[in-house]
């Protein structure tokens, strides 16, 4: 194995939901898929040995990264109401169906333009640093947003373990496809792909993420990795990882390619940049149990502007969206 560990750390148009239905809040609650396949394999690990256990608590180290001015969405909810086309385009549809998804044993490619092409198991992965919850913010292209607490470390930390080439520009990601529990639709191809900027990738606030209220990622929710990047809309946080690829040139990414007068490659959170059959300047919140939906301003950057303001800077924002 070849990782290096330290010793110790959108959409169809048929599909949208419009911003006025309070449809959602309406349905009842769908139990929550949980739980990982048993797991039976010890992993080697930098000379140590990883006890692979059928657990879906995680140990997670807390960090700074906290909303203050939201509420965190309720975990049924947040477990309840997806977007993962793989298994349906209803947004109960990933946890009535995402079950058949087999989360062990995974790994992921690693390839491109990287020094040291390899497969790694996700356990490994999984032990490389601390794992860390980080209550963010998550906007859908759709304007309805959520404030969930993600667990996971830095993918820049990840990145550098992988040791990419000078010549990566871009980090590409491919989607699981099992052909025998996952069906998109008409029109959409078989591997969803997504892909990032390197400085966006190596941002210190994009997360590879294996979990969310402190247990492990549940299958609607694209387990058992994925990433989360916060200032983005949420199709560019790929789901169900198998492939990271490091590319020079802008890579292929499924809703961009399918749709791109729609579907920017940045996709940032722009509220002056509305979707061509919706405005984009407000959002519902999904952060209780209400009935009534409430919706607010939607926030530049969903709210990290500061963080992330500057890597976009002299960017058209309008051209580039």
């Amino acid at each position: 194995m070849l990782l290096r560990v330290k010793k110790v750390s959108d959409i169809a148009s048929s599909e949208i939901t419009p911003q006025a239905t309070v449809e959602v809040f309406q349905r009842s609650r769908r139990d929550v898929l949980k739980g990982l396949g048993a797991l039976g394999a010890t992993t080697a690990l930098g000379g140590f040995a990883l006890e692979a256990k059928a657990e879906t608590a995680l140990k997670v180290v807390p960090t700074n990264y906290k909303v203050s001015d939201r509420e965190t969405t309720p975990e049924a909810k947040a477990k309840s109401y997806n977007n993962f086309y793989e298994f349906g385009t209803d947004k109960g549809d990933p946890a009535r169906h995402a079950g058949k998804l087999k989360t062990r044993p995974w790994t992921v490619k690693v390839e491109g333009l990287v020094k040291k092409p390899q497969t790694i198991d996700i356990d490994t992965i999984m032990a490389y640093r601390p794992i860390e919850e980080r209550v963010y913010r998550f906007r859908c292209v759709e304007a309805w947003s959520m404030v969930i607490p993600w667990a996971g470390y830095p993918l820049g930390e990840f990145i550098k373990a992988m040791d990419p080439l000078p010549s990566a520009k871009f980090v590409q990601f491919y989607s699981d496809e099992d052909s025998k529990v996952m069906e998109l639709p008409s029109g959409i191809e078989f591997p969803y792909q997504e892909g990032l900027r390197m400085d966006e990738a190596m941002h210190p606030l994009t997360l590879l993420t294996f979990g969310s209220y402190g247990q492990t990622l549940a299958n609607q929710q694209g387990a058992p990795i994925r990433v989360i990047v916060p200032w983005k809309y949420g199709f560019k946080s790929a789901k169900s990882i198998v492939r990271i690829k490091f590319v020079e040139k802008m890579p292929a990414t499924t809703w961009s390619d399918m749709s791109p007068d729609e579907y920017g490659f940045y996709s940032n959170v722009n509220p002056s940049v509305d979707h061509p059959r919706w405005s984009q300047a407000h959002e519902r919140l999904l952060n209780s149990n209400s009935i009534l939906p409430k919706v607010v301003p939607t926030l530049p950057f969903n709210g990290y502007a500061n963080e992330v303001g500057a890597m976009y800077a002299g960017m058209n924002l309008r051209t580039y969206f």
